[in-house]
């Protein structure tokens, strides 16, 4: 016994030297060969996924106390530097003006930060007074009410909008926006048009994207939740790792070269996290999902390149952007050089090809106090206001950023995808100038075993494919069926 277990740390010892040690492309593209992924001779060194999560980092930042003013500010000064820019074009020969230089009756563009007075909107003073009432507090799903109104301020004064052009539930406190129109003789603005800042600009993909690598979205895993059946996280496994299936879908699975999880992969039992010290058999019960999943991430980690992103359920700081998780926590999966912790948001780039996600914090938090026909329209939303998240700091937690904003867009993504939804959803949306994004919502993986798998190549269509416990014979995002991308129902 003693004998089995140095020869294990002498492995375990020289795969770690092995996999942190490959530094040439050529010895990567060889060691993908050899783990079942089919590369082609000519694929280029940048197949290898481009980390883009560095603005997203919380480094050399120091906590003084401050504020979230200033990461308002830096927020205000960008967009509004953009949309000054677009005025001249949207509406030539009408002037833009501060909110302190509106002049009654005179035709002009303002710009500024949007706050939205919600007369439903939760308050912490209320939620004490009724913790104290005998009546119990009901929470609304969504928090919009007909007497809902907007105002926009800047450095200058503040001002309340008006007018049948304006919908205050499309809009939310923290975005960014122009209008035009006149103040009125009761001090309000009377809006007659909206400017918003549009999807930024992206970079062209190349020319020529081969059609045979697919990506593999995954979220809401889960794992240590009492009421899933962990038959379904171990046959995606086994589907990703080439193990399922007949000769056909382990061809797809060979094709199958990045694996993104995206939040929420572990679940502790909420008696165990109460505050209090825990036992020594409380302790060894908080790390069981921890070990369980780092058994099926070395199992993919092993032969495909794996992220793994905190989500709001997992142990990872509360406010945005997510740190990645310590490493210490995989000790197994860790090992390879295939394996990232990564934070939330994450961004990253592959072939050419950009994808930015998150784990669904700021599209969930949008939902409470917007309204949209379905998810897909908040996303695509966040990237015409070019902001990832707009309703940080004021009613989701944010980090307080004293130079910069790490949410706002300067870039268009090619696949914006979202984690922890109820069910998968895609649509693929167009800019004035070319820009192309496909839209994904990732359902969550423990309620629904559905797994999305789409290609980086040129159309970037999604289409399901059915397998396993679900049957699933339809689009949701109404686009026609393909063999580009593929929904696997475990």
């Amino acid at each position: 016994m003693a004998a089995m277990e140095v020869d294990e740390e002498k492995i375990l010892q020289r795969k770690h030297s092995q996999y942190h040690n490959l530094e040439s492309p050529s010895y990567q593209i060889l060691f993908l060969q050899c783990s079942g992924i089919m590369l082609k001779k000519q694929d280029p060194p940048n197949y290898f996924e481009l980390l883009q999560d560095e603005v997203f980092m919380v480094k050399n930042e120091v906590y003084r106390g401050q504020q979230y003013s200033q990461i308002y500010f830096a927020r205000l000064h960008f967009l509004r530097t953009l949309l000054h820019s677009l005025a001249p074009h949207w509406k030539p020969h009408i002037p833009v003006c501060t909110v302190l230089g509106l002049e009654e009756g005179k035709e002009c563009i303002i710009v500024g930060t949007v706050y939205k007075h919600m007369k439903l909107k939760p308050c912490i003073l209320d939620e004490y007074s009724k913790e104290r009432s005998v009546v119990p507090l009901v929470k609304p799903h969504n928090f919009i009410h007909p007497d809902d109104h907007l105002v926009l301020e800047d450095e200058s004064g503040r001002v309340k909008l008006e007018g049948t052009t304006l919908l205050p539930s499309a809009f939310v406190t923290g975005v960014v926006v122009g209008f035009l129109g006149k103040e009125t003789g009761a001090g309000s603005f009377l809006v007659e048009d909206i400017l918003e800042a549009g999807l930024p600009p992206q970079i062209e993909k190349p020319l020529q994207l081969s059609d045979d690598k697919y990506v593999v979205l995954i979220s809401g895993l889960s794992v240590g939740n009492t009421t899933t059946n962990p038959l379904q996280f171990q046959l995606l496994v086994d589907h990703i790792t080439g193990h399922l299936g007949d000769e056909k879908e382990q061809k797809i699975a060979a094709e199958i070269v990045h694996v993104v999880i995206a939040g929420n992969s572990v679940e502790f039992a909420r008696g165990l996290l109460n505050g209090q010290n825990l036992a020594s058999n409380d302790q060894s019960k908080l790390a069981e999902p921890f070990k369980e999943l780092d058994i099926s991430l070395t199992q993919i980690a092993a032969g495909v390149s794996l992220d793994i992103m905190p989500g709001p359920n997992d142990p990872a700081n509360f406010a945005l952007p997510q740190q990645p998780l310590n490493r210490c926590l995989f000790p197994g999966s860790s090992v390879y050089n295939t394996f990232k912790s990564c934070t939330n948001p994450h961004s990253f780039e592959l072939d050419g090809v950009r994808f930015l996600g998150t784990s669904g914090q700021n599209i969930d938090d949008l939902e409470k106090y917007a309204e949209a026909k379905d998810k897909l329209e908040f996303m695509e939303r966040t990237l015409r206001w070019r902001h990832l998240a707009p309703t940080a700091p004021n009613t989701l937690g944010c980090y307080p950023f004293t130079d910069r904003d790490p949410f706002v867009l300067d870039s268009c993504p090619h696949v914006y995808f979202v984690g922890n939804q109820h069910s998968y959803e895609s649509r693929l949306i167009k800019g004035p100038e070319g820009q192309k994004t496909r839209l994904i919502t990732i359902p969550k993986f423990c309620e629904t075993g559905v797994a999305v798998v789409g290609t980086a190549g040129t159309e970037l269509k999604l289409s399901p494919l059915v397998r396993g416990f679900g049957v699933r014979q339809t689009d949701k995002s109404g686009s026609k069926p393909n063999t580009r991308g593929k929904e696997l129902t475990f």
